[in-house]
């Protein structure tokens, strides 16, 4: 070994973040397993920038995921709360008018 050099380790593989990811939007969540899963095989076969690359992508995908999952629930738990308002308001208003 040179004097100076430093053995890399094996790099981060985001997998935990990706399987959130597949868990909350999985059309997104796919794409940042996948990549999460090659990390370690490229970094075993001497394949630093390939390894890189895979980690850059797994968290994009998983950023996508996950915005995209935090915008769906927020609409989704908005159109619940609009149903009880409006559902709530018919009951009391929407009574017999005797």
């Amino acid at each position: 070994m040179q004097p100076g050099y430093q053995q890399q380790g094996p790099p981060q593989n985001n997998m935990g973040m990706a399987i959130v990811a597949l868990l909350l939007f999985w059309p997104l969540g796919i794409p940042a397993i996948i990549n999460a899963s090659r990390v370690n095989s490229l970094a075993q076969m001497g394949d630093w920038g390939g390894a890189q690359n895979a980690l850059a992508e797994s968290k994009k995908w998983t950023k996508y995921a996950l915005i995209t999952a935090a915008v769906w629930y927020g609409v989704v738990i908005l159109c619940c709360i609009g149903w009880v308002v409006f559902a709530g308001g018919a009951a009391i208003f929407g009574g017999s008018t005797n």
